[in-house]
């Protein structure tokens, strides 16, 4: 039964110390009792019968599994918490990131388009990173503090207080709550950031609107601060209703004729044309911002149409 040995041996092999004696012992003991069952069926057994019955019983490793599971690396109660932790602080991490950019490229002329995108997208990653990192940590250390069963943060829960049952869009994903309230944030910071710059500053941007699209935009600040408060009330709810859905609709309307109406203004942009010589033509610049613009307000346009639908449906 040299071959059994050394089966054993393997599954032992993945086995913490303390329990792989008994786990053998129990091992050896069933598949001694199914080669037992088959040689009383067939008389004396060759090499190639034992195989074929270790062969049916898995991988070693696999056996082994089934004595003693793999621990994942977070508990499985902590883990609908753990998603939630990680989307929050990422979207958080997210919005402050680009804040400190755009104002950044808003008050310089080193930085181009697409610097500013690289800039975002490089160093919103390396704060993720660390994010990730020592949210992972975090739960990992409270994974193996307290046992499973000690882990429920909601034993108190009664089926009275869950919320009706509804289509599966009425559930409010992090992703979107947290894109929109970045939307919202960047345009304050497009809209204000002159307030907090010197004039030197000012006479080195490379970019600005012009005063009457800034004008336009000033006047729509509380409809944009209006939306951060949506947004904040969003991640409270988690789930649409009638009411949220109301003031969804007439907030994306609200913005995207706003977005119409700029568009329809001219001039957005207030360029020096010496800076752009050679590079783009002003008025190819400004037709580009005024089409921008209006496929911008197709997106709140359509938001609004969809959520209308929703709120005849959601009775």
């Amino acid at each position: 039964m040299e071959l059994v040995k050394r089966y054993v041996a393997a599954v032992q092999r993945e086995l913490p110390e303390e329990k792989r004696d008994e786990i053998g012992r129990e091992l050896t003991a069933n598949i001694m009792d199914q080669l037992d069952a088959l040689a009383e069926q067939q008389g004396a057994l060759t090499q190639a019968d034992i195989a074929a019955v270790l062969k049916l019983m898995g991988h070693p490793r696999t056996v082994a599994r089934q004595f003693v599971p793999v621990q994942p690396l977070i508990n499985a109660s902590y883990m609908p918490l753990y998603k939630n932790t990680l989307f929050m602080v990422l979207g958080v991490l997210f919005v402050l990131h680009m804040v400190d950019v755009t104002t950044g490229w808003l008050s310089t002329a080193d930085m181009g388009l697409i610097s500013y995108v690289l800039v975002l997208l490089g160093g919103f990653i390396d704060e993720a990173c660390f994010g990730f990192t020592s949210i992972t940590l975090a739960f990992w250390l409270m994974s193996r503090q307290q046992p499973a069963a000690n882990t429920n943060c909601s034993a108190n829960w009664q089926p009275e207080n869950l919320p009706l049952a509804g289509p599966g869009w009425q559930h409010i994903a992090l992703q979107d709550i947290f894109t929109d309230l970045a939307s919202y944030i960047f345009l304050l910071v497009v809209i204000w950031y002159p307030l907090w710059q010197s004039a030197e500053q000012l006479a080195q941007g490379s970019l600005f609107l012009s005063s009457n699209a800034r004008l336009i935009l000033q006047y729509s600040t509380p409809l944009i601060v209006l939306g951060i408060v949506h947004s904040l009330w969003q991640l409270q709810q988690r789930l649409w209703s009638r009411s949220m859905l109301a003031t969804h609709v007439l907030l994306n309307a609200a913005i995207a004729a706003i977005a119409l109406y700029l568009a329809s203004s001219s001039p957005l942009l207030q360029l020096t044309a010496e800076r752009w010589y050679g590079v783009f033509n002003l008025q190819q610049l400004e037709r580009s911002a005024m089409i921008t613009l209006v496929i911008i307000a197709l997106f709140p346009a359509w938001e609004a149409l969809r959520d209308t639908l929703r709120l005849r449906k959601l009775r």
